[in-house]
């Protein structure tokens, strides 16, 4: 995937604006074919790597999961 070294380099990470400022939340941002995400609190930690449709399917169940607890 070629991700640089320091693994935020070349990224535009974005975090919600519905997230708290206590920093337990994921940073997302697209990288070629692929959609990365990580821990804001360790920016420098461990990335995960997910296929754009995979991730559209993730956000879709979140979303749904979501409308069915209220």
């Amino acid at each position: 995937m070629g991700i640089p070294s320091d693994g935020q380099s070349v990224f535009v990470w974005r975090k919600s604006s519905a997230s708290a400022d206590a920093g337990n939340c994921v940073e997302v941002a697209c990288a070629n074919s692929s959609v990365l995400v990580r821990d804001s609190y360790d920016q420098s930690g461990t990335m995960l790597e997910f296929t754009p449709t995979l991730w559209r399917s993730f956000v879709r169940q979140i979303r749904a999961d979501q409308n069915t607890s209220s």
